[in-house]
């Protein structure tokens, strides 16, 4: 058994046998303790909250009352309450069934001032079944979040210059090809005018042989032209619908455009991006797993747009797994809104690349990773446009 270090397991060990006057001491450097322990909380910058196993607040730092507003007064509050976009009841049944847990939260909030700030759950027993409360800690990473934004704003300029590019280079192509069959149209051309009976170009009088036989072989080789023509013609549309491809694809790039909410259905969000998938995922070996809730609700989103995020989520988890690994697609539903986890058995996701997208649409990036068991990378979706939170009547902060 490891020996008692602190002050307090040394006080318990015998404190039946204290007198008044000990007793006294005790008090005394236990409270110089608690002054020290709160001096040293309120200097630290994150924010450092602590919920009984109910939810409900019992103590926080300064940093918190900075970050959300949060005053002495509300203590034996529950925490969401204030910060509703926490999953309270997962990280509850988390705590209580023990072991390594890794759980954090992205969210922003506009009160008392607009951040983006990263939640981290720690439960208070460490890795012991049952639950004797959690603590919380906050991070301020608005500025971290800005210049992330600043490099990824960097990196897209540079990109684009190489994609302008990559777009000179694939016009090129297309432009090409149509110059060469149009120019092969206007041969053809040509030759029906050169096809004409030799009477109607010259004047000159028909033999009755040649008046037999002219017409049956103008007609064969009308057809003919005709049908090269229709498959020219046929290259070239083909070739201006690439061009307007590609042109499409450049604007998108370089000018992301807002969400169209519509009512919408997760699930066919999921169907419709494996159906695209399926070949790239049977090649590489892959088990897919779908557990879809049935009858889930619609929920106002962008459809295109969130397909885009479960291709990049699925080919990142791909880049992440050997073969023969699986992966497993989720969907669900809360007391606000609708959820979607993508989720691997390989060494993790990246986050960047959807997070543009899911604050368009109001909603928050969730991430739990475990050490060689893989990465669950869940996103939430509002069922309904988000309301600010009104202070109570009379309250002054």
């Amino acid at each position: 058994m490891a020996t008692k270090s602190s002050f307090l397991d040394k006080v318990l060990g015998r404190i039946g046998r204290l007198d008044a006057e000990g007793l006294q001491t005790v008090v005394q450097r236990l409270a110089r303790e608690r002054s020290f322990l709160e001096t040293l909380f309120n200097t630290i910058e994150d924010g450092v909250l602590v919920v009984d196993e109910h939810g409900e607040i019992i103590y926080f730092n300064q940093a918190v009352t900075q970050l959300i507003g949060l005053q002495p007064s509300v203590e034996g509050h529950l925490i969401t309450d204030f910060l509703p976009e926490l999953d309270w009841k997962k990280i509850s049944r988390l705590d209580n069934v023990g072991g390594q847990r890794v759980v954090r939260h992205e969210f922003e909030v506009n009160y008392p001032r607009a951040r983006f700030l990263r939640l981290y759950a720690a439960p208070l027993d460490g890795e012991a079944t049952g639950s004797s409360g959690v603590a919380l800690i906050l991070h301020d990473a608005t500025e971290a979040r800005q210049k992330t934004y600043e490099a990824i704003e960097s990196e897209r300029i540079q990109a684009l210059t190489l994609l302008a590019a990559s777009v000179a280079h694939e016009i090129g192509n297309p432009l090409n090809a149509l110059h060469i069959h149009l120019q092969l149209m206007e041969r053809e051309v040509k030759k029906l005018r050169n096809d004409e009976p030799p009477a109607q170009r010259s004047g000159a009088p028909w033999r009755a042989s040649s008046a037999k036989t002219a017409p049956r072989v103008a007609n064969h080789s009308h057809e003919e032209t005709a049908r090269k023509l229709e498959q020219y013609l046929a290259v070239a549309k083909g070739e201006i619908n690439r061009l307007d491809y590609i042109v499409t694809q450049f604007l998108h790039a370089i000018r992301p455009t807002p969400p169209q909410l519509k009512p919408a259905s997760l699930n066919e969000v999921v169907d419709k991006t494996l159906e695209l998938l399926r070949p790239e995922l049977d090649n590489r070996g892959l088990t897919v797993k779908t557990k879809l809730q049935p009858r889930l609700p619609l929920a106002p989103l962008d459809a295109t747009q969130m397909q885009q995020v479960l291709v990049n989520l699925i080919k990142n988890a791909m880049q992440a797994m050997t073969k023969e690994g699986t992966l497993t697609l989720q969907t669900g539903e809360g007391s606000e809104g609708v959820w979607l986890s993508v989720a691997d058995s390989g060494g993790g996701l990246g986050l960047m690349i959807v997070q543009r997208i899911i604050r368009a649409h109001g909603g928050r990036i969730e991430l739990e990773s475990h050490v060689g068991r893989g990465t669950t990378f869940r996103i939430w979706l509002p069922l309904h446009e988000r309301k600010p939170r009104l202070l109570e009547a009379g309250k002054i902060i």
